[in-house]
């Protein structure tokens, strides 16, 4: 019968001692008593199996009701006689332990954690695994709906007070997601640009009509492809790196640390990053879409056109309401990918792995969502005659 604290301290001497009593057919009792902490434990530890190892009982019977407190050591020494008569092919029970050391054991042991590793590597059934993701789809429904209402409420108020965001982390995380990025954003859009119109002057120099590449390369890049490849190129860069930073400071615990001075995580974290990266996306499309123009003109001029006639067809084709289109797009794809990179580091677990995961499914999340929105966007402005 487990007794309580205050019974089992009672007479109990401050310097452990234990009492061995014979027991029926080959049985030996050990009566501990006193406090077995790191410091006095090692002579107990000693004496008791000196004395096992000398009756060699067939059963073990340790009573632990005296026990007026217990450390690690002491569940050590518990747990040492435990495999001590295991080891040998005896038997061993442990009574009267008090309920709160049985918890401490309970985290001690290692038969415990086998079994809980057993147990957890067990397959699942069908119905088991479907319950279980329909609860994980709703645990993240409600992180991502708790997440969007905080991080509005943050920019509604940072709009009505802007002198009170920090405009030093603003700008720095502006040139890093945006001045940084743009060799890359230029390099790509170059390379697209060359791509679509050499792909295209294949085809239409069958019908003499190369000079409609113009077309096709500028009003591709201003309406579409240069808000989609910019926003891509983000999420590899930036989502993750949202990720990766914010996911650290979980790990540490800086973010547990700034909830418990007060300061909300989305308002101090998320905010800077959203705005830079809104900032900064519809500037890097239209880079991008100017880059992708001079690789289109380098093939036309390889062509035996002239950059004038190749100019004159662009701005010919080429309308406000296209670079408009464009630009909002870019517009809602960098909320996108910084909201979700944020996202993603904030749901960052433990372990040495729990970062990487999070800016690998910050950049997953971020082109799924970037892809989606494009398809919306495409419907609508197929609607609205845009």
């Amino acid at each position: 019968m487990t007794s309580s604290p205050s019974q089992a301290s009672v007479g109990a001497p401050a310097e452990p001692s234990l009492v061995f009593e014979p027991g029926p057919q080959g049985a030996l009792r050990l009566r501990l008593f006193g406090r077995l902490d790191v410091q006095t434990t090692g002579r107990i530890w000693r004496d008791a199996i000196a004395r096992v190892d000398q009756d060699a009982p067939r059963r073990l019977v340790l009573d632990a009701t005296q026990i007026a407190y217990c450390d690690g050591a002491g569940l050590g020494l518990l747990l040492g006689l435990r495999a001590h008569q295991r080891q040998h092919g005896r038997e061993f029970e442990l009574e009267g332990l008090r309920s709160d050391l049985e918890q401490l054991l309970h985290l001690y042991d290692p038969d415990a954690r086998l079994a809980g590793t057993a147990r957890r590597g067990q397959p699942l059934g069908f119905v088991a695994r479907t319950g279980q993701a329909a609860i994980e789809l709703g645990a993240s429904t409600r992180q991502l709906v708790a997440f969007v209402g905080e991080l509005t409420a943050a920019l509604v108020w940072a709009v009505r007070h802007p002198r009170r965001v920090r405009r030093a982390d603003l700008l720095l995380v502006a040139e890093r997601a945006g001045a940084e990025a743009l060799p890359l954003v230029l390099l790509v859009g170059f390379l697209m640009g060359l791509i679509l119109a050499f792909q295209s002057a294949v085809q239409l120099k069958r019908f003499a009509a190369e000079i409609f590449v113009a077309d096709a390369v500028g009003i591709s890049l201003a309406r579409e492809l240069g808000a989609l490849m910019t926003a891509i190129i983000l999420a590899g860069r930036t989502g993750s790196a949202f990720a990766a930073e914010i996911g650290t400071m979980k790990v540490n615990e800086e973010v547990d640390a700034l909830t418990t001075m007060g300061l909300a995580p989305v308002s101090f974290l998320v905010v800077t990053r959203v705005v830079a990266a809104v900032a900064v996306t519809p500037l890097l499309s239209l880079f991008f879409d100017l880059a992708g123009v001079v690789g289109a003109l380098v093939v036309m001029t390889s062509l035996g056109y002239p950059p004038v006639a190749f100019w004159n067809r662009l701005i010919y084709a080429v309308t406000l309401r296209d670079i408009l289109g464009g630009l909002v797009k870019a517009f809602t794809y960098g909320i996108l990918v910084a909201a979700v990179g944020c996202l993603r580091g904030l749901q960052t677990g433990k372990g040495a792995s729990a970062v990487g995961a999070s800016a690998t499914s910050a950049v997953v999340s971020g082109i799924v969502l970037i892809a989606f929105a494009s398809g919306v966007f495409s419907v609508v402005f197929y609607v609205l005659g845009l």
